[in-house]
């Protein structure tokens, strides 16, 4: 099974702008290592948004 390139991007895109990391550094990190740094940020921003 292969990961969907849009999707792939969509992480890449989401994790760069939030954190400024180079998509090189991003693209080297493990699928799931990936996703967790998505859901991570998601969290921080849903904090974020909750506390004001």
């Amino acid at each position: 099974m292969t990961y969907p390139v849009a999707r792939l991007h969509e992480e890449i895109a989401y994790i760069a702008y939030h954190f400024h990391w180079p998509r090189a550094e991003i693209l080297d990190m493990e699928h799931h290592e990936r996703q967790n740094w998505v859901r991570e940020i998601a969290r921080i921003n849903t904090r974020m948004n909750e506390s004001g």
